[in-house]
């Protein structure tokens, strides 16, 4: 079996992530005087790839969180009162201007190819092909954890259109789907699937801290005096910390507030004058404010490293041309191969402009270093960037 199958096999004994999902909810009185249990979304996501030894998608602006084998995840956390939710599934701000005109069954059919192409997308740039949601929804002193079908939306199959002042609201055949245009937000109903889910009570601590400054309060307020953990150190360092850079795919004029994509550099070098170059040529700019502020996170200029993608290909890359203001393949085309061809899928001669970016729902990438000449790279946005909107993470 893959590692897919070995999950939806054994997933409900993964007697860690239950032990673990118990705890976090204990601590909801942290953040809640409710009895429902609280635990942040990143929480759960983290959670779950670290029990399920799932690849963390959380970097990248894409359809999925977590990916294993070949299944991409979207991990949710949400209540869940009765037995069904209406959840956020996806949001649209960056094309909001393409659709404030449209309406009723021109919307939704919008919507839906909008949708299904981010899914694509996703797709193509983590190696996925099939996908699920795994829900932990969260109940009066439980948490009910199941599974869920992630589906492309049946353009052909959309009926029962119902166009509000505030809302749109459609049918696919398989699934029901609330779009508030104001908002740009995608909802859909979450229903609990009876057939693939477990239930967990949780014992809410009533005073959270006191257990918290019992367990490990002495070993904060006096480091020199704690005991190691079985994994290691209790305290993490500076050296456990995993520095990255945020690279835009895009320039600005006009005041530094317009973006766009430059014809003739950058995504599109291929179309630079002079010498003949390849269709697929082409480099990730490099601000110069990163090597200043970071002087030492690249490889010297003309030095090879290795480039891991998100779909699990490696790339030979290095850093090219004048102050180091370009990342390239080597040999340079492999890059465009992959991030024109595979992933955007525009056509040998096809411009990359800051629309067809905003449509796929990324304008920048987050590089992480992952060790000496070894980076991974991820798709983000700049409105989206990871670790708190960071330029760069150290």
């Amino acid at each position: 079996m893959n590692s897919s199958d070995n999950f939806f096999a054994s997933w409900t004994t993964n007697e860690s992530y239950k032990s673990m999902l118990r705890l976090m909810g204990s601590l909801s009185g942290l953040f809640s005087s409710s009895d429902i249990p609280f635990i942040q979304y990143r929480v759960t996501e983290n959670l779950f790839c670290r029990c399920f030894d799932a690849v963390n998608l959380s970097r990248m602006d894409v359809a999925y969180d977590a990916k294993i084998g070949d299944m991409g995840i979207g991990i949710k956390t949400f209540q869940m009162p009765g037995a069904y939710s209406i959840e956020k599934v996806a949001e649209f701000n960056r094309i909001a201007a393409s659709f404030k005109n449209l309406k009723g069954e021109e919307l939704a059919h919008y919507i839906a190819r909008v949708r299904n192409e981010r899914m694509r997308l996703g797709d193509e740039l983590c190696g996925v092909s099939k996908r699920i949601y795994h829900i932990v929804a969260r109940k009066k002193n439980k948490l009910v954890v199941f599974n869920s079908p992630y589906r492309f939306i049946n353009e052909d199959g959309i009926t029962n259109v119902c166009q509000k002042d505030t809302s749109l609201s459609f049918y696919d055949g398989e699934e029901q789907y609330i779009f508030y245009p104001s908002k740009s937000v995608l909802q859909k109903r979450f229903e609990i699937n009876l057939s693939d889910c477990m239930v967990l009570d949780v014992d809410i601590l009533k005073d959270p801290y006191a257990v918290l400054m019992e367990r490990i309060g002495t070993d904060i307020l006096h480091p020199d005096l704690h005991v190691a953990s079985s994994g290691g150190d209790l305290f993490s360092s500076a050296s456990d910390v995993r520095e990255s850079v945020v690279l835009p795919l895009y320039s600005l004029r006009a005041g530094g507030t317009v973006r766009y994509v430059p014809e003739r550099s950058g995504l599109n070098q291929w179309n630079a004058s002079g010498r003949m170059r390849d269709p697929n040529e082409v480099y990730i700019p490099i601000p110069k404010k990163i090597h200043k502020q970071y002087p030492s996170f690249f490889p010297e200029r003309n030095e090879c490293f290795v480039l891991h993608l998100p779909d699990g290909t490696d790339l030979s890359a290095k850093i090219c041309q004048d102050g180091g203001k370009a990342l390239m393949s080597n040999p340079n085309k492999s890059l465009g191969q992959w991030l024109l061809r595979k992933v955007l899928k525009l056509q040998e001669g096809e411009l990359l402009t800051m629309d067809k970016l905003d449509m796929a729902g990324f304008d920048s990438v987050n590089v992480a270093k992952d060790g000496d000449h070894e980076y991974s790279l991820f798709v983000c946005t700049s409105e989206n960037r990871p670790d708190d909107n960071a330029e760069a993470s150290m």
